[in-house]
């Protein structure tokens, strides 16, 4: 059976291939999967996040004793182990709707494939627990991100959510404010379940859509909104550019904010990610 005719087939939510496609994943780029149980485990998980985001002391993702608590609690902590190296940690913990969801707080890899890989095992282990849906927040703004939750992994964004975490003190947000999409992973969708097995999600309204948000010059340009398909464009590297131009930076961080946040406060939804941009459909009949 090859990976279309697998990823078409039976019931897009079976947790026994959902663990079958995680496996795969991981042993595709050599790398073992496991939850971490101990604090010893968690302190390892804490200084690979340092290194990760290099925050201030007083801003660390997620901490050793939350972790513990966390996982005595039912929740989630995985590490992706290339040999004894921990190469990559994923936090999660049960959200509402109450025996529904998992909402994933953090998640951070060293080596290429190693954050599929995690996101694909803890799919399985949320559909394993009769789980429905996974959500997590990711900045709009940071292109290979959006191209790795929209596209790889067929999550969609739901809600625009301006400055959620307030000031970040790390080396990757400092500087700018911290505007977030919340993105559900729908994890029986056939379309997730065809990303799990290696098969990127395109949406059929890319290749027609016209530009809503548009770069011109390394600066953002706002154009007609109107169309039933727009593309809402975003910078190739907005952490360089953080750097190397905040004005800039912050001018793209405001046009995105006004365009797609306010199309998805209008009710239209958000199908995709393609070409890096996002793509933007009709508004429901029955939004509002």
């Amino acid at each position: 059976m090859n990976r279309e005719d697998r990823a078409g087939a039976g019931d897009p939510g079976d947790p026994v291939v959902a663990r079958d496609q995680a496996a795969a994943a991981a042993a595709g780029r050599g790398l073992r999967i496991a939850e971490l149980h101990t604090i010893a485990e968690f302190a390892r998980v804490v200084r690979l996040f340092d290194g990760i985001w290099r925050p201030e002391p007083w801003n660390p993702p997620v901490t050793a004793e939350l972790m513990r608590a966390l996982t005595h609690a039912g929740g989630y902590v995985a590490g992706a182990f290339d040999g004894a190296e921990l190469v990559g940690a994923g936090v999660a913990f049960l959200a509402a709707p109450a025996g529904r969801a998992l909402h994933s707080h953090v998640t951070g890899a060293v080596r290429p494939g190693a954050g599929f890989a995690l996101k694909l095992h803890q799919r399985a282990w949320a559909l394993e627990r009769g789980l429905s849906r996974i959500t997590w927040t990711f900045d709009p703004l940071v292109r290979r991100n959006a191209h790795f939750n929209l596209a790889k992994l067929a999550a969609l964004p739901e809600e625009y959510l301006p400055d959620f975490y307030g000031q970040m003190g790390d080396a990757v947000n400092a500087g700018d404010e911290s505007d977030r999409v919340l993105a559900v992973w729908r994890l029986d969708d056939p379309r997730v379940a065809r990303a799990c097995d290696g098969l990127p999600y395109r949406p059929a309204g890319a290749d027609g859509a016209v530009a809503a948000l548009a770069e011109r010059d390394g600066r953002p340009v706002a154009l007609d909104t109107g169309a039933p398909e727009v593309l809402v464009a975003v910078p190739a590297d907005v952490e360089s550019l953080r750097r190397a131009a905040p004005e800039t930076a912050k001018a793209w961080r405001h046009a995105v904010r006004d365009v797609l946040g306010g199309l998805m406060a209008e009710g239209r939804p958000v199908t995709g990610f393609a070409g890096g941009c996002y793509v933007v459909g009709r508004r429901s009949p029955t939004a509002g």
